[in-house]
């Protein structure tokens, strides 16, 4: 038998994915490589009692033989998370690859199981991630196989929302913490853990934490009951403690007096076990904020997503950047808001709950100047990740993408945002206004065409392009179907997407001749994917003569080169050269020019000019690279390999696979499946010629432009 090689060597984009015939999958780190993922807040900066929950997780960790879960349950403030953090914070040297977490209460709705897998497998380096739950759920137990995670599910409402996010790995642990005991994960191998509020004697001293034992011990008496009337809940101990810290002249005795006196009027969050007393505290501290930090805390309570800047709350606020920042500064040293990272800040539930139980008749407004904030911004981001492509938001003729240094910065925005850009369309539906609704559905666009986050892709579009309808706006309309129908196409949905493409003919007439063309190429893709070439061939050509009619360069080049691409399908291939040396001189943007210049290699290379092809072909990897599209160095690197498969240098040809597939991670996508199965046929039939046939395209391959 000849030996088959089975080595790793060349330039990849991430992890490299080798596998052997036997189908054991090895994963090496490629360069750069993906981080591994430190998702845990921070830990406790003042952290007292609880010494037997610690040592109780330590005793189930250290025995166990299979994944540890422990459910942290008691009343919101009690301090589960803290608690939850301190333990996962201290044994971090035990789970070496990594630790996930997430909120699953920060939004008025519960976070759905799909949703949560989405970011697991993002935070785990998946570019394209699948759309269903279940394909996540795989893909996720896949990854964390034989793996050694920390996993904190945090706010949890339910055993059935636990249930999906578990890993695969017996050496893995998962905390959740929620208000409820969640009983059927006894089911799962659960144990279960309550948390009370504090004793006296713990809360003084947390209390002497923050604000110092001398202070303390001149009116121990006070101490004492100033802990007692914050119910042993460490938030309103920390929130009381830190206006003392702040107050150094103040008096126990006077806080106990004020504190006493609001709790006779306030209402309390009906949360159990001491409520009554952290209300008290809240308001207490409430009632003391300067005015505009008071304006602060209540408006930005009401910020669509979970995390929010500096940016966003001046926005919110309609106020100077600076003073908004001190401002914050001021409510992190108040125990009044949680300092989510560099510049980023969040609230605690409850602090949540109490800030939007204030009454502000600026609300609205405020909500509405936060999500047009948003809005701004991607539209800003969007022109700058995929310069030259027509829009139809009023926003983008004012727009000014050198705000942004490169292509993927503005991506990598995007990316950062995406649950604030998402939960913002979701508040604008709410609160009906359409008009911004489908304008940031059109300006997450270049997201999700390089990132692919199909989920928020249907969900937003759909929103769009009624949002459109019910605002009369034609051409906006069908720009989103236009791209709703790119979702739906790539998920392999091609009767959805015919469907909407259809609509999209039927809106736009001599009016809208840009979504006209967009339809058209469209349609002709489906057309190529179902090996209906000269069906997609004429409405590719239909689209040219429309983009000339329009004077659209890059519809033209663009439109044309779909031209070339099905020609080489066809085997026609100096028609092909022809039609795609043309299409490269009409295009101007590098990622365009680019796309047609690797269609072009690879109609040279059937031509068997494969000195040709490959000059071409290295360029292209080099113009892609800086492109923040991992899927576009892909293809490239695809082509590299067909290249050396034609020339039979086959080491190269797998190195070159190996690479394109690293750059899918572990992904659902069909053009992942493609490279494997050409790494599997290299394998099994190393000392075969390659068929000197043109590459089908599969129905799951990607469509990477959009008119």
């Amino acid at each position: 038998m000849a030996r088959v090689e089975n080595t790793v060597s060349g330039a990849s984009c991430g992890n490299v994915v080798q596998a052997g015939s036997i189908g054991t999958v090895h994963v090496h780190s490629g360069s750069p490589g993906k981080p591994v993922p430190q998702q845990l807040p921070p830990a406790p900066r003042l952290f007292v009692s609880r010494a037997g929950e610690l040592t109780e997780l330590d005793r189930w960790h250290e025995r166990a033989d299979h994944q540890l879960l422990v459910v942290v349950s008691g009343p919101g403030g009690v301090g589960k998370t803290s608690l939850a953090l301190r333990w996962l914070h201290d044994t971090r040297g035990q789970f070496p690859d990594g630790q996930l977490y997430v909120d699953l209460g920060a939004h008025a709705q519960a976070a759905q199981p799909d949703d949560v897998l989405e970011w697991f497998l993002g935070a785990l380096g998946v570019e394209v991630v699948p759309p269903t739950l279940a394909q996540r759920q795989a893909l996720f137990r896949s990854l964390t196989a034989d793996k050694s995670f920390a996993v904190l599910l945090d706010n949890a409402a339910s055993a059935a929302q636990v249930r999906p996010l578990l890993p695969a790995s017996p050496s893995c642990a998962v905390v959740v913490t929620s208000r409820w005991r969640l009983s059927p994960l006894a089911m799962d191998g659960a144990r279960f853990i309550e948390v009370d509020p504090m004793d006296l004697r713990d809360s003084v001293e947390l209390l002497e934490r923050v604000v110092g034992e001398p202070r303390l011990a001149v009116e121990a008496d006070a101490a004492r009951e100033l802990a007692r009337l914050c119910g042993g809940m460490p938030i309103a101990l920390g929130v009381i403690g830190a206006r003392l810290s702040r107050r150094p002249r103040r008096t126990l005795a006077k806080e106990v007096d004020e504190l006493s006196a609001e709790n006779r009027r306030l209402a309390g969050l009906d949360l159990g076990g001491g409520a009554t007393s952290v209300s008290a505290v809240l308001d207490l501290s409430y009632v003391e904020l300067p005015s505009r930090q008071a304006r602060l805390y209540r408006l930005t309570s009401w910020h669509p997503g979970i995390s929010f800047g500096v940016e966003a709350a001046a926005a919110m606020l309609a106020e100077d950047v600076g003073e908004v920042e001190d401002d914050l500064d001021d409510l992190v040293e108040k125990n009044l808001l949680i300092e989510a990272g560099d510049d980023r800040f969040r609230f605690h539930d409850l602090l949540r709950l109490h800030a939007r139980g204030q009454d502000d008749a600026e609300r609205e407004e405020a909500v509405h100047r936060g999500v047009e904030f948003y809005l701004d911004k991607a539209v800003v981001a969007d022109s700058a990740a995929i310069p030259g492509r027509p829009r139809v938001g009023p926003r983008f003729k004012s727009a000014d993408p050198d705000v942004f240094a490169s292509r993927a910065e503005a991506l990598d925005w995007l990316d950062h945002e995406r649950d604030n850009l998402v939960q913002s369309l979701r508040v604008a539906d709410d609160h009906g206004w359409p008009d911004l609704v489908w304008q940031l559905a059109e300006a997450m666009f270049a997201l999700f065409q390089r990132r692919h986050h199909y989920s928020d892709w249907l969900w937003t579009h759909e929103l769009g392009v009624r949002a459109a309808q019910s605002c009369g706006e034609r051409t906006a309309e069908a720009r989103l179907r236009n791209q709703l129908a790119v979702a739906l196409r790539n998920l392999g949905r091609l009767d959805e997407a015919a469907t909407q493409i259809r609509t999209v003919l039927g809106l736009a007439g001599d009016h809208d001749l840009g979504s006209r063309a967009t339809a058209l190429v469209q349609l002709g893709y489906t057309y190529k994917l179902k090996g209906e070439f000269e069906i997609a061939l004429r409405y590719f050509r239909e689209a040219v003569d429309v983009e000339t009619l329009h004077e659209r360069t890059r519809g033209i080049g663009l439109a044309r080169r779909r031209v070339g691409e099905v020609l080489v399908e066809m085997g026609r291939l100096d028609e092909a050269i022809t039609e795609l040396r043309e299409c490269v001189t009409l295009l101007d943007n590098v990622v365009d020019k680019a796309r047609a210049r690797m269609f072009l290699s690879r109609a040279l290379l059937h031509s068997d000019r494969h000195d040709e092809a490959a000059r071409l072909a290295d360029g292209v990897l080099a113009d892609v690279r800086d492109a923040g599209s991992p899927v576009h160095v892909a293809d490239a690197l695809e082509l590299k390999g067909e290249i050396a498969e034609r020339q039979r240098e086959l080491v190269h040809a797998r190195d070159h696979y190996r690479s394109a597939l690293a750059c899918y991670g572990e992904s659902f996508d069909p053009s992942a499946d493609r490279l494997r199965d050409r790494l599997a046929a290299l394998d099994r039939h190393h000392d075969e010629r390659t068929p000197d046939v043109p590459r089908q395209q599969q129905p799951g391959d990607r469509e990477r432009d959009l008119g």
